[in-house]
């Protein structure tokens, strides 16, 4: 009947959706490297001094904490004083990944496509070096793709905001943060699981990570846990605890990929180790571990990196959180 929306007409919109999501990364990495090669070809006379990263800066951190230099108040800064949790599969961040998932309670496989946009931003920091405080912006989407449907199924979407709190002083830093998550099954999701129990599924949580550094910026450690102030539904248990270990290895330069690309590029392998455990699934113990390259241009704040990843406990995302699933997985991951 005219005017009427059939199950053809949602799954070809959901594919539109998928390649814009693609054209979308495509795009970022290309404006990434555009902008780098722009800034490269400027004149030596106006290149200003290097931004400084407080996630990655340890040199500065060192000498912060020696209490040099002075107090500033920057509005919008750039980076934080905190260094994102990079194994965390819930960390706001873009990224695409392709996952080959066996879920373990019905012993079936499936193929899925991961993709997160998703960002931190400052909105003011008063630091000192890279020692003191920030206050911003939280916003993620996390969606989930079934790669073997002829229409690559939307499964579920998550959204994320809220409002981070961070800290830094040496080697400890902090991030407190108060943020809502909801989420949403997919519509092809649904019309072909009509027997699927669905359910209104949000909360608002309160949540501190504690995190130390290693001297020399080789590694660090961070705990920490999470309480439900609100959730839907309100049978749900409220806490959570979490910990994880992060490894980077010596850089060196890509001389092979700096042939085709102005200015100096290094490579850093990095690996890292992200628990959860939640009261709600009685502190069943969920682990992501991922490994990979990263590059970044010498002295900028973005970095692109490629990771493995293998994922063991109950599902991440939305109301599949009750599945246990075990997955390995390949994707590509931006930093700014």
């Amino acid at each position: 009947m005219k005017g009427e929306i059939t199950v053809g007409d949602l799954c070809k919109i959901r594919a539109i959706q998928v390649k814009i999501c693609l054209v979308m990364m495509v795009g970022t990495v290309l404006w990434m490297t555009g902008g780098a090669a722009a800034r490269a070809g400027e004149p030596e006379g106006e290149k200003g001094p290097p931004p400084v990263d407080c996630r990655y800066e340890t040199a500065t951190q060192a000498s912060a904490a020696e209490g040099t230099g002075s107090t500033v108040g920057i509005p919008f800064p750039d980076g934080d004083v905190f260094r994102p949790l990079f194994a965390d599969p819930k960390q706001p961040q873009t990224f695409a990944s392709l996952q080959a998932v066996r879920i373990r309670d019905s012993k079936t496989s499936a193929t899925v496509g991961s993709v997160g946009f998703g960002e931190n931003f400052g909105f003011y920091s008063r630091r000192n070096g890279c020692n003191g405080w920030q206050v911003g912006l939280l916003a993620g989407v996390f969606s989930q793709f079934d790669m073997n449907a002829p229409s690559t199924d939307l499964i579920n979407t998550d959204y994320v905001v809220g409002i981070p709190l961070s800290w830094r002083s040496g080697l400890f830093s902090t991030r407190v943060r108060l943020y809502h998550q909801s989420t949403h099954l997919g519509d092809e999701f649904v019309l072909h699981n009509p027997g699927f129990n669905r359910v209104e599924y949000s909360y608002e949580e309160g949540e501190a990570i504690l995190s130390l550094d290693a001297p020399g910026g080789w590694g660090r450690l961070y705990a920490g846990g999470g309480y439900l102030l609100h959730r839907e539904p309100a049978n749900l248990d409220r806490l959570k605890a979490q910990a994880g270990v992060e490894l980077r290895g010596p850089t060196w330069g890509s001389g092979p990929i700096e042939r085709f690309v102005s200015g100096p590029l290094v490579v850093t392998p990095v690996l890292g180790a992200d628990f959860k455990s939640f009261e709600q699934l009685n502190w069943t113990l969920s682990a992501n571990i991922v490994g990979g390259l990263e590059f970044a241009r010498a002295g900028a704040l973005r970095r692109f990196r490629i990771l493995l990843n293998y994922y063991h406990g109950n599902n991440p995302y939305g109301q599949f959180y009750g599945q246990k699933v075990e997955s390995v997985g390949l994707g590509f991951y931006l930093a700014f």
